[in-house]
Order: structure tokens, then C-alpha cells, then sequence
């Protein structure tokens, strides 16, 4: 059945806004967009939805900490047919540096989204209640850390190792619980590693495409071995939506893009595609600028999703190959300098965290 009112937290973050443009711009879903606007939270990734005569009839944003007590008003004024549950703090850097922050979003904001949510689903007409979700979008990172070998899968005992990891796998088991205990009808999805437009550029792979272009390292931590599963920020999104309409309920599900590799590999592959795109002025290779450091503290060896229940039950697909996909995100961030420049220079420059 499809929902024709969604609201989703962290809309503005860079899955939430995936995930906002896919609805609103694919399937034709009204859409609420709640966010803090952090500082990773930029309402320019929604341009496209916002500013079209097409979508934006469907789009509407209030900007609201999850942790309020008044979003339970927010569901009684807009009526909404699911909750897609995505604000969180997501940085493992940031949380080493900072990690309280991560326990009151995550944790306790999750906690006050249940409970609004709750409450709300209880007030709904027996057939409306029947078809209202509530959807938690969480991460691979809360499994822990793989050997050389195997998958995380639905089933893989939680076991994590940085502040932000652990808060949310606390999100996940309240989450359950509440679906448990008070009978809120649930769904639970963890992913791997995303990437590509809009993407904050913190994380890997902006943070060396944006240091490259301006002629500056690009940081690798360690030697460089961890791996990574990496999924395209669009896959995901259509996961998600897939889940939300066809998941079944109290359930959870893996999204992967099968598409492991090494950072030293990300970065590798991130200069060769630069190299061809936009060659460097002074001559030589971006891959010159590759500097290896000192590690993240606990850093977490390899992450694999194995992503078979999904694809098997609800016939979900990546498009992407890594090679594909980061071909259209570097191309992305080529082209799209209106979106990063104003972060680099006035938010986040691409100075190094998480060393404490």
C-alpha cells in the first residue's frame, strides 16, 4: 500500500535528502522534511524538490530537534501515514571528539521520536493505524568489526566500537523494543558505507575529492587497509522506500552495494578518476598527494553487508558499481561547486578529527 505522507527526520542530512529528492521527485510521495540543521544539514541539497512547481506542492520542511517534545504536536498537525527515521549525528570522528552530543541525538531523540510515534499510532482509526510504519534507518558499524572473511548479516550479534556505533545500536534495540513491548509496528535496516552527491564533505571520499582538486593531502589513515562495503547514496535510498511499502513489519533488513575495497583503494580510484576528468595543472598525478597517518583510535578493520534478504525478498538491486558510482560523484563534485564551496570555506575546510 502505498503512504502518501511521510515524514522524515534528518531530511536535510546527506541520506535524508537522498532519500526526500527520491520521493518527492520519483514517486510522487508528500513529503516533511524535520531537521535540526546541524552543521551538517544544508537545505541546498533540496533545491531541486523545493524550488521545482512540480515538487514542491509535495514538499515541506520545519525545522525541529528530534529531542523536542514537540514533535508529537507535529504528528497530530500533519498526519502522517509513516515516520523514515534518518536524523542522527554520524560521524566517527566527531564522536570520538565529542561523543555526548551523539548519546542525547541518537539515543535520546530516538527515544522521544517512539514515544511521539506511539502515541500518535494509538490515536489513529483502526484501519489507518493498520497501515502507519515507523521506520529506523541505522549502520553497519553497530555488527563491530569483521575478520578477513564473512558478512555481516540480519542475525550478526551487536558488537560496537566507537561512540557513535554505540549509540546507535542503543537506537536499534529501543527501536525494537517499542515494536515489542508497546506493538508499534517497526522496521529496522542497517547499511554500508554510503557516498555520492551532496555528501558532507567530513567523510572519505568528498574530503579527497575536495583536497585533490585544491592541491592538498589526502589523508589515509594507518596503511590504508581498512575495507569498506560501499553503497550509493541513490541505491540506498531506493532500499529504503522498497522497505518502508514491502518490509514486513518487526523485521530487518541489510542494505549493501557489494562493492568492497580498501580506503588506499578508494583514494587510488578517486585519483585515476580525477587524473582523467580534470588533470592536475602543474602535470603528475593526483595520487602524488597521497600522505599516510597516524590511525583512527579503534578503528574498525573491515565491514561487509551481505544483503541477500533483501534482494531476495523485496527484489532490490544496486545500479551502481563502485567504478560507476564514483565516476558520477566525482563528476558530481566537478560540477557542482555552488553546493561545496560555501561549506569548505565557511563550515568545514577539511582539517583532520577524531584524534583524542
Amino acid at each position: 500500500m502505498t503512504r502518501n505522507k511521510i515524514i522524515v527526520t534528518g531530511g536535510a542530512g546527506f541520506i535524508g535528502s537522498a532519500v526526500v529528492r527520491h520521493l518527492v521527485g520519483e514517486v510522487g510521495v508528500e513529503v516533511l522534511n524535520v531537521d535540526k540543521l546541524t552543521y551538517a544539514g544544508n537545505l541546498e541539497s533540496l533545491r531541486e524538490v523545493a524550488d521545482s512547481p512540480q515538487c514542491s506542492p509535495l514538499y515541506r520542511f520545519e525545522q525541529m530537534d528530534i529531542c523536542d517534545p514537540r514533535f508529537s504536536e507535529l504528528l497530530d498537525t500533519y498526519r502522517p501515514d509513516g515516520i523514515m527515521h534518518l536524523a542522527a549525528e554520524s560521524h566517527v570522528d566527531r564522536s570520538i571528539d565529542g561523543p555526548m552530543e551523539f548519546i542525547r541525538t541518537n539515543i535520546e531523540g530516538t527515544a522521544n521520536l517512539l514515544q511521539s510515534a506511539l502515541r500518535y499510532w494509538r490515536s489513529l482509526p483502526a484501519e489507518t493505524a493498520k497501515h502507519f510504519r515507523y521506520q529506523h534507518i541505522s549502520t553497519d558499524e553497530v555488527f563491530g568489526s569483521l575478520g578477513a572473511e564473512g558478512f555481516f548479516t540480519e542475525t550478526t550479534p551487536y558488537d560496537p566500537r566507537s561512540p557513535y556505533s554505540a549509540s546507535k545500536a542503543a537506537s536499534d534495540h529501543l527501536v525494537r523494543a517499542w515494536g515489542h513491548t508497546y506493538g508499534l509496528p517497526v522496521v529496522v535496516s542497517n547499511c554500508s558505507n554510503n557516498y555520492g552527491p551532496y555528501h558532507f564533505p567530513e567523510k572519505l571520499i568528498p574530503l579527497v575529492i575536495l583536497n585533490a582538486l585544491d592541491g592538498k593531502p589526502l589523508p589515509i589513515y594507518g596503511k590504508g587497509d581498512n575495507i569498506r562495503d560501499w553503497l550509493h547514496v541513490e541505491d540506498h535510498a531506493r532500499a529504503l522506500w522498497l522497505i518502508h511499502e514491502r518490509g514486513r513489519l518487526d523485521e530487518t533488513y541489510n542494505i549493501g552495494g557489494r562493492n568492497e575495497r580498501t580506503n588506499l583503494e578508494v583514494v587510488q580510484t578517486i585519483c585515476r578518476t580525477l587524473d582523467e576528468l580534470r588533470p592536475r595543472a602543474s602535470g603528475g598525478h593526483y595520487a602524488d598527494q597521497i600522505e599516510f597517518v597516524a590511525d583512527r583510535p579503534g578503528h574498525d578493520q573491515r565491514y561487509a553487508i551481505d544483503a541477500t534478504k533483501l534482494e531476495t525478498e523485496l527484489g532490490w538491486r544496486a545500479r551502481e558499481t563502485f567504478d560507476s558510482g564514483i565516476r558520477k560523484t566525482v563528476q558530481w563534485y566537478l560540477d557542482n561547486d555552488w553546493w561545496w564551496r560555501p561549506i569548505r570555506e565557511k563550515k568545514y575546510a577539511g582539517q583532520r578529527l577524531g584524534k583524542k
